[in-house]
């Protein structure tokens, strides 16, 4: 019975956060704390709250030179964190196929978790987001989108990467989980607070492979770094908390196996 959730509970930052509304791809913008988050794990959550607890004593190799386009052993990629979320013992698991960066992806999961555990009372529910394609910009930090101008390849949508920003409605009360402007509530949508909840955000490695592809063929590549030279590079940069697959939409059949639900 070997489990843990997802976490990486003392979290960021300052700024304005780009946040992703009800009905769609829609951005606001909201003041952000930098008072470090808070667990928001229920209480009464015992494989939830093993599963955070194990993922965040797990180390994550951040020390790659180089990598190769297909990942063959399990030290390339983050296995022992992978499995922990693979022996999840809660009964009530979900893996959301994320890939569209400016879509409702972090909203949308927000209510899964909202609905399972206050309609249904699985405090223990487990969101799982299989981020690949273009959502995975989301996944690299501050220091990769400066460098790699990464904000070129959001059209304009996005100038850096305020998916990590944490709203102000983080510090809201968590006990009054009706407040419309609170903690759970569509203002309060980011990476870091739904961390804060539980949800583990799975990083892709052939989503890092292809991004290093593009970067190596527009140039954008100031160090002269080979392609499995910047893979490595985007790999040792990915956010705090994100768990390295060998491929998510490789690693969905796998979580589908575990009873984990597929949503889309």
């Amino acid at each position: 019975m070997n489990n843990a959730r997802r976490g990486m509970l003392g979290f960021m930052t300052s700024g304005l956060a780009t946040l992703t509304l009800v009905g769609g791809g829609t951005a606001a913008h909201a003041e952000s704390i930098s008072t470090p988050l808070k667990t928001l794990i229920p209480e009464g959550t015992p494989w939830l709250s093993l599963l955070n607890k194990s993922l965040e004593k797990t180390p994550r190799r951040r020390d790659f030179k180089s990598v190769p386009m297909i990942l063959t052993r399990p030290e390339e990629w983050d296995d022992e964190a992978l499995r922990l979320i693979f022996q999840y013992q809660g009964q009530h698991k979900q893996v959301f196929d994320n890939m569209i960066l400016d879509g409702p992806w972090l909203n949308l999961m927000r209510n899964a978790l909202n609905t399972q555990t206050w309609a249904f009372g699985h405090k223990d529910f487990l969101v799982v987001s299989g981020t690949h394609g273009p959502a995975h910009l989301a996944l690299y930090d501050d220091y990769i989108w400066e460098k790699y101008q990464l904000s070129q390849l959001t059209q304009g949508k996005f100038k850096d990467n305020s998916f990590l920003k944490v709203p102000a409605a983080a510090q809201a009360d968590p006990t009054q989980y009706e407040d419309i402007t609170g903690v759970f509530s569509p203002l309060d949508n980011s990476i870091p607070v739904l961390q804060a909840r539980g949800v583990v955000f799975l990083a892709c490695h052939n989503a890092i492979f292809e991004l290093a592809t593009r970067l190596h063929k527009t140039e954008i590549n100031p160090d002269h770094r080979s392609i499995p030279q910047l893979a490595a590079e985007l790999t040792n940069h990915l956010i705090d908390g994100a768990v390295l697959t060998p491929g998510v939409m490789g690693t969905i059949p796998e979580l589908g196996a575990r009873g984990f639900y597929y949503a889309k």
